[in-house]
């Protein structure tokens, strides 16, 4: 497998808030977590309650990802805003569709070992149809599987800096002296979400929520290509700190601890020079496929080890681990099969019907 990276700062990062994630998950749905609980309260305590925020990292790579590749110098370069947006689309959507099918499968199955909340029912064309077009949140439809919000936030966030950049693109052409708009426009768009849309939980299956993390990441990377980079980082740091004050969230902590890493690592060189290890370099290149996929493989262990293991502890701690294990394997499937082969408006199809196909299956399993 290839591990070489260009920013392996950036792929170790996705690695570590992946397995974060997925311990979350392990800790939050039982039941293997709830027979396991003795031997290690404190360490599930802390990935129920804390875990979940490793995803307010993935925002913030997001956006630093972004800047770096539709404003490099800050000047916006989204001509297309559209056909970028549509191709965000392909990119997440595949490998979701795909991890979908195998969520509603998986879950049929675990139904027959093992009852449970946190299985999904079979789900409902109503529930379908909205998740392709990951209006599942905002349609208030149950999600076929644990951390599908995250996907709709991502391509939201993306849509709405896409039109931001390229509406000040349309602006600069006409006037070429204002060519720091698409930073100014996101930053204030993160200062209100910071200040204002992240204390509303009303809006949290909303990108506006979400944005303050997004936009730091943009903020970061804009920051660092200044002659002062660090200074502008402090000025960061500083707008942070005072959204805390405002109002203490500890998702927000996270996004400034990880913007600061990103943008220290790029203004000291060490964002491209800092050598990793080879297995998180690649497990952050894969981590958006293992995000996709370990829900379902968590759902079929849990069931196992909950049948055959209903009151051992330690053998439930090992099938956590076990679970982590196979959830990196098929994720570096999901990855190899689907991910990372080029999208195309055909190959679009193919997991719409998978998802189909899949519902039809899982209900006559079920």
């Amino acid at each position: 497998m290839s591990t070489v990276s260009r920013m392996p700062c950036v792929d170790a990062l996705k690695a570590v808030a992946c397995l974060l994630i997925v311990f979350h998950h392990l800790a939050f749905y039982g039941p293997m977590s709830d027979i396991a609980y003795p031997l290690m309260p404190t360490v599930i305590d802390l990935l129920y309650q804390y875990g979940r925020m490793a995803v307010q990292a993935f925002f913030v790579i997001a956006g630093f990802l972004l800047a770096t590749k539709f404003a490099p110098e800050g000047a916006a370069t989204v001509s297309r805003p559209l056909n970028a947006i549509y191709q965000r689309y392909l990119r997440l959507v595949i490998p979701y569709l795909v991890a979908l099918v195998f969520a509603i499968v998986c879950a049929a199955l675990a139904r027959e070992w093992v009852s449970n909340d946190s299985i999904p029912d079979a789900p409902s064309f109503a529930q379908l149809l909205p998740h392709i077009f990951l209006l599942q949140d905002l349609l208030d439809q149950e999600a076929l599987s644990a951390g599908v919000w995250y996907v709709a936030i991502d391509f939201q966030l993306f849509a709405l800096a896409a039109l931001l950049l390229w509406l000040a693109g349309k602006i600069e052409a006409h006037y070429p002296r204002l060519s720091i708009l698409g930073p100014l426009f996101i930053t204030l768009l993160t200062l209100a979400s910071l200040f204002v849309f992240n204390r509303n939980q009303g809006l949290d299956e909303t990108a506006l929520y979400f944005f303050g993390s997004y936009g730091l990441g943009a903020l970061a990377y804009w920051a660092t290509r200044r002659p002062k980079g660090m200074a502008w980082l402090a000025v960061l740091c500083a707008v942070v700190l005072a959204a805390l004050l405002v109002e203490f969230r500890g998702r927000i902590l996270v996004a400034g601890c990880v913007m600061l890493l990103l943008g220290v690592a790029r203004q000291s060189g060490a964002l491209e020079r800092w050598m990793m290890p080879g297995f998180l370099t690649y497990l952050g290149r894969i981590s958006y496929s293992v995000f996709l996929i370990h829900f379902p493989l968590c759902m079929l262990v849990n069931a196992v080890f909950f049948h055959f293991f209903p009151q051992q502890p330690i053998a439930n701690i090992i099938g956590m681990l076990i679970a982590v294990c196979i959830s990196i394997g098929g994720g570096a499937l999901l990855f190899r099969w689907v991910e990372n082969r080029p999208g195309s408006k055909k190959r679009l199809l193919a997991p719409t019907g998978f998802l189909v196909g899949g519902i039809i299956v899982a209900h006559q399993i079920s």
